[in-house]
């Protein structure tokens, strides 16, 4: 039996934001294990701590179908959870994932993430993703879909406001626009104040809309730099997400950008434990 502890990332409170099973001293279960218990989780993803040593920690980032090298919201609360239950000491720790090692600052009610160098190129045709989501070329503001990543990869597309509501994803017709993108798409509605709505359909769920999504977050603070909505300097930036699957989200980001191109890229949220147990390893 494994030890094992839910929580609540992106959330402004409990039983909100984006769920995450955080699998302790899973150092000796096998790729096929892993992806057994995520599956049984059913959560958007699942992370199993591999070994924790001064400073740090190794860990793996499983969807139900899939692994990934990296991903914002599993960061972010195993992160919180190793210092919660005081294996780690608040502060920064480094993680070690498929992506590398990526800094986490951990605080009493969550975390912030560093992603990974932000990185940019050119995405498919806007209308072809509108399309791709149920929406038509009227809906979208003419801006272009970049690619960006800070770590996982998402296309951008901007939209009017009223449009948001209406998207719903063609799993296939994404999978056709998007070859090899495990992050998926990021529908965005801009909005005052920098604050802003997003829903992400994400790729390693079958495009399935996922209800917060640290790397996509990331991803976006790239995309506003690549379009010059981020001044040089250090610009911050909230997006609202997950309401259209009832777990409203809250991610606080920022973006560097130096001679107009994005350098640096951080997204924070609040984590609360709702649950933890045990569970049985996989044959």
């Amino acid at each position: 039996m494994l030890s094992f502890e839910v929580v609540d990332v992106f959330a402004p409170r409990p039983f909100t934001g984006n769920q995450l099973a955080v699998v302790l001293d899973a150092g000796g279960l096998t790729t096929q294990q892993c992806q057994a218990l995520a599956a049984e989780f059913g959560f958007s993803e699942s992370t199993f701590v591999t070994a924790v040593h001064a400073g740090g920690y190794a860990v793996r980032i499983f969807t139900p179908e899939t692994e990934l090298p990296f991903a914002g919201h599993p960061s972010v609360g195993t992160a919180h959870t190793l210092v919660r239950l005081g294996l780690l000491p608040a502060g920064t720790v480094q993680q070690e994932c498929g992506e590398g090692v990526v800094p986490l600052d951990v605080t009493a009610d969550g975390a912030r993430l560093t992603g990974g160098a932000p990185r940019s190129r050119p995405g498919p045709d806007p209308a072809a993703l509108a399309a791709a989501v149920g929406l038509t070329a009227d809906d979208v503001t003419g801006r272009p879909a970049h690619l960006t990543s800070c770590g996982l990869e998402f296309a951008h597309l901007d939209v009017h406001p009223d449009a948001l509501d209406r998207a719903v994803a063609d799993p296939r017709a994404l999978a056709a626009l998007l070859p090899g993108v495990l992050g998926g798409v990021s529908v965005l509605a801009r909005g005052e104040h920098d604050e802003h709505t997003v829903r992400v359909f994400a790729g390693g769920l079958e495009w399935g809309e996922d209800p917060a999504t640290g790397s996509a977050a990331l991803a976006t603070g790239a995309w506003l730099a690549a379009e010059g909505l981020a001044g040089e300097g250090t610009s911050a930036y909230r997006l609202h997400q997950g309401a259209a699957v009832r777990r409203p989200s809250v991610l606080d980001g920022t973006v560097v950008v130096q001679d107009g191109r994005a350098v640096a890229a951080t997204v924070a949220g609040r984590v609360h434990p709702v649950a933890s147990g045990t569970i049985a390893v996989p044959a």
